[in-house]
């Protein structure tokens, strides 16, 4: 943005009586991934990162984000206008608190949560619900997306709609609403089975629905964006309404108990259900967890979709270990070529995110995102990191690994810092643990390796993962500060620790797993994980003293099932080259 539409901003908040202005980053679906029409964080501070809010005063304003992107601020963002702060050393309620005491400080109602508007409570200032000033300002603007909304077939979904909205509804009754709001479309695309392509890598449509105790819903959104078969899959108990008419819906609900989640719904919500008479009841989400919770179908598809992605990302590791010591690749054509080996399959839908291709000191940058600007020659003897996935209507799919080019060999610290992270990996992969055990309780098993170095990793060791839905999916994760939500079978979470040397070389090393019944357990049920993700790790890389028997032995039968399960798969080179990656630990080192 430029100077004068900052300049713009700040005049329009004096002329609103307001002394600063709060811009989270995400549009009113509170997602990880916006539209380019609600990217507003990104046009008044340049920060394209998919975590953080900036703050606007008169005299300063600062912009805030996760460790994972550090590094992307300092060089996304004009020091001369932004403060940059790390969001968790210094919560932007701290930093209000020590630079607009006794202000009024306005905010998007749409854009933030109760929840998120309560810290902000009692802190010395006052919070000012006020349309946003930005879309004013915004002069090129992009449309909103307004692609159809798609039934997403009972062979990949394992339940029907009516099934899910008749168990959810159950759900709501015994919470005693009568209804509950429904803010999330990814909630509305797993309840109703439906998809869309309104985001680049999430195959949903922004939306919002509203499901009463009986099992009749209404769906939000264009009526023109639902096509003759997709109403027929809705069914007669589905109502279509425009976004524009929601509020005179809304309005039937006066004297109605309504669920309504403080912790993902814009407080805008509660306003409205406010004036429209009804009573709103503080709860959770009820399709989080039964989302998060895979079917059999939906496991089995999620197998699948891994064997198909796990033959692309072979081939593309069989090329890269051609190709990199013949030099001439670059972040982007290395990206661009993995991204070829997996449209080879009819059932690729795209990405599940952007690629995270960073050779060298790029890799350090945890969610670095490549450009025409930034991109790089891949060069001899240093490291890559490639992060990626795909999404297939039976599954999504999210990996990392992290090669060495040579053709010399890696030196001893690297391979130090390698093996430490492969080992907690494997730590975490090969746990056994009583049912009612959580995420947090078993994110230190994955540090563990790096702690006794006196190392670490600022981000979570993994995330939920949706099924043809969102890459990063609640409520389970694997994250010491991350709520303790039991794991149960049929959870798909990642597994992803890493270590990072700023300036110098990233490694983070990625499988998803999926939560099953084990076989252990006598006084009561154990549970495991099983690994999805087929591909070999960079064995250049590993130090076979820093693994212990029972590590290199689950990494020996990882391989072996690698091998197994891809190797028919492929042939020539691309298959002599799995059979030296997947060759057990000891003959090779």
């Amino acid at each position: 943005m430029m100077k004068t539409q900052f300049d713009s901003l700040r005049n329009a908040l004096h002329d609103q009586g307001l002394d600063g202005f709060i811009q989270p980053r995400n549009d009113e679906f509170l997602g990880e991934y916006v539209p380019e029409s609600a990217s507003r964080l990104a046009w008044l501070t340049g920060f394209t990162g998919s975590a953080g809010l900036a703050i606007v005063l008169a005299d300063r304003a600062a912009v805030f984000s996760d460790g994972r992107y550090t590094l992307q601020l300092a060089e996304q963002t004009d020091p001369a206008t932004w403060e940059r702060r790390h969001i968790v050393e210094t919560p932007p309620v701290e930093w209000l608190k020590s630079a607009a005491l006794g202000a009024r400080i306005g905010y998007d109602p749409w854009l933030m949560t109760a929840n998120a508007v309560a810290t902000y409570a009692d802190a010395g200032f006052t919070m000012v619900p006020v349309d946003n000033p930005i879309d004013k300002l915004w002069a090129d603007r992009p449309a909103p997306p307004a692609s159809p909304a798609l039934a997403h077939p009972p062979e990949f979904a394992g339940e029907s709609a009516e099934s899910k909205r008749s168990r959810i509804a159950e759900a709501i009754a015994r919470d005693g609403a009568d209804a509950v709001m429904l803010t999330d479309p990814h909630a509305v695309a797993w309840l109703f089975n439906l998809r869309g392509a309104d985001l680049p890598h999430t195959p949903i449509v922004l939306c919002f629905a509203l499901l009463r105790r009986d099992g009749s819903a209404i769906i939000f959104i264009d009526p023109a964006r639902v096509p003759p078969a997709t109403r027929a899959h809705l069914g007669a108990g589905v109502e279509i309404v425009p976004r524009a008419a929601m509020e005179r819906s809304l309005a039937t609900l006066r004297g109605k108990r309504v669920l309504l989640d403080p912790a993902t719904a814009p407080i805008r919500f509660s306003q409205l259900l406010g004036d429209a008479g009804a009573i709103t009841v503080s709860g959770g989400d009820p399709c989080v967890l039964p989302r998060a919770i895979k079917n059999p179908t939906e496991q089995e598809g999620a197998r699948a979709a891994h064997r198909r992605d796990g033959v692309a990302l072979c081939r593309f590791l069989a090329w890269f270990a051609e190709a990199s010591p013949a030099g001439g690749q670059t972040e982007r054509s290395a990206a661009a070529q993995l991204f070829a080996f997996r449209s080879t399959a009819p059932e690729f839908h795209g990405e599940s995110f952007p690629a995270i291709s960073g050779a060298g000191e790029h890799g350090a940058i945890i969610h670095y995102s490549v450009t025409a600007a930034s991109d790089r020659p891949i060069r001899h003897d240093e490291v890559y990191l490639i992060d990626s996935g795909g999404q297939y209507p039976d599954g999504t799919t999210d990996v990392t690994r992290t090669l060495w080019t040579g053709p010399g060999e890696p030196p001893p610290t690297l391979r130090d810092r390698f093996t430490r992270v492969l080992a907690g990996h494997i730590a975490l992969a090969r746990a056994r643990f009583p049912q009612g055990t959580s995420g947090p309780q078993l994110d230190a098993l994955a540090r563990a390796p790096l702690w006794d170095a006196g190392l670490d990793f600022d981000h979570g060791t993994g995330h939920g993962v949706g099924s043809y839905l969102s890459v990063h999916e609640g409520p389970a994760s694997f994250h010491r500060l991350a709520k303790p939500i039991p794991l149960a079978p049929g959870m798909i979470l990642s597994d992803e620790p890493g270590y990072y040397e700023p300036g110098g070389y990233g490694i983070r090393l990625e499988n998803l797993l999926l939560v099953v019944p084990s076989p252990v357990g006598a006084a009561k049920p154990f549970l495991e994980f099983e690994p999805l993700t087929l591909a070999p790790f960079d064995r250049r890389l590993i130090d076979p003293t820093l693994l212990g028997p029972a590590a290199r032995a689950w990494l020996d039968a990882y391989h072996a099932r690698v091998l197994t399960m891809i190797g028919p798969h492929l042939d020539g080179a691309a298959r002599t080259w799995l059979e030296a990656a997947c060759a057990p630990l000891q003959e090779v080192n």
